[in-house]
């Protein structure tokens, strides 16, 4: 284990070390997340998705685009589907 100090600001900024950055992959401009765990502890980590831009194709594609009739439909018929679950 290899501890690397940090100060922090009255502005409560700290400025991530250079191991740190090279070790998490982080270039300018990059979004970390700071993790605390169940046992109190912090992780410092680089999110899956930084931002919302990062999501396009995370969910995959249609064959065909669908209408927004389509959508509603098939959100309503997956609502009810979960109801009918719930209540056997």
């Amino acid at each position: 284990m290899k501890e690397i100090p940090a100060t922090v600001t009255s502005k409560g900024q700290v400025t991530i070390p250079k191991d740190v950055r090279v070790r998490l992959g982080l270039n300018d401009h990059d979004k970390i997340v700071f993790v605390i765990e169940d046992d109190g502890s912090i992780k410092l980590a680089v999110p899956r998705y930084p931002s919302v831009a990062a999501l396009a194709g995370a969910a995959g594609s249609l064959d065909h685009p669908l209408s927004w009739d389509e959508m509603r439909r098939i959100a309503y018929e997956d609502r009810l589907a979960e109801q009918r679950a719930e209540e056997q």
